[in-house]
């Protein structure tokens, strides 16, 4: 797969105004601003509850709006990996069988794509065997078969262990830069996921804030939802890394030398 730079383009790829929904005579979400362009990430935070799954469904076009809008730019190509995804382990599914599961793709870009997250030794592998992080790693894969203008990743860390979580969002974060696509992330875990992120809109029913992290971190509403410690948490993550994990859960050196510091293996 062909590398591209990320760049903002003055449409966005995706937006919504004004957007309220409700179920029962209850308001779930209402004045709802979104958007999101080419190479930037944005991340969707807010209590559980909050309406961000509900915000979700409305911008993929699976629930409609009671107020406002969603305008999507036209030909858009969108890659979904959703917040739950069940497999029986009973039945014999290969990794190359899930991802050509809803469309067939010829096996080198499906070996490609899998090589993107680093996973490409398991295609012919079940999917039962797989770590939570390889799982999750596996489902990005998937979504990128299509050549996404948009990546819409629900909860993307679930299954995977504290140090799979920054692994995975560096994942995210180096997929965007490759392809120059927009990435809208919804997560409720604010220690890794707020210092890989460009515009971040906090949610609670409503938009309680938005914009940089350092920006939304120093608000008021943010505070009051999430404590001062999730501002210390953010504070610590800032600092530049000096190593990384490989799939194993060896760490590796900024020079890509493996290091013999024990480390206990991550599922990424």
């Amino acid at each position: 797969m062909a590398e591209a730079a990320p760049h903002h383009t003055p449409e966005p790829l995706i937006q919504a105004t004004g957007l309220g929904i409700e179920r029962g005579g209850r308001r779930l979400i209402h004045d709802v601003d979104l958007s999101v362009s080419s190479g930037e990430i944005v991340t969707l935070i807010g209590p559980n509850g909050g309406g961000k799954t509900t915000v979700l469904r409305a911008l993929l076009g699976l629930i409609e709006p009671d107020v406002g809008e969603v305008r999507r730019r036209a030909g858009l190509t969108v890659g979904y990996v959703p917040q739950q995804v069940q497999i029986d382990t009973v039945l014999p599914l290969t990794v190359a069988r899930l991802m050509t599961s809803t469309r067939r793709f010829p096996r080198p870009e499906v070996i490609a794509a899998l090589a993107e997250t680093g996973v490409e030794r398991h295609v012919d592998h079940p999917v039962s065997s797989l770590s939570g992080g390889e799982f999750q790693r596996v489902l990005l894969a998937r979504a990128l078969l299509c050549r996404p203008d948009l990546l819409v990743l629900d909860e993307p860390v679930q299954g995977v262990d504290y140090a799979g979580e920054a692994t995975l969002y560096k994942l995210i974060t180096d997929v965007r830069h490759r392809f120059g696509c927009g990435v809208l992330l919804v997560s409720h875990d604010l220690h890794v996921v707020m210092a890989a992120t460009d515009r971040v809109i906090c949610l609670n029913h409503h938009v309680c804030c938005t914009g940089a992290p350092e920006e939304v971190t120093r608000d008021a509403e943010y505070r009051r939802l999430f404590g001062p410690r999730a501002v210390e948490a953010y504070a610590i993550y800032r600092h530049a890394h000096d190593h990384d994990h490989d799939l194993a859960g060896k760490v590796v050196s900024v020079d890509q030398t493996p290091s013999s510091t024990a480390v206990t293996p991550p599922d990424a």
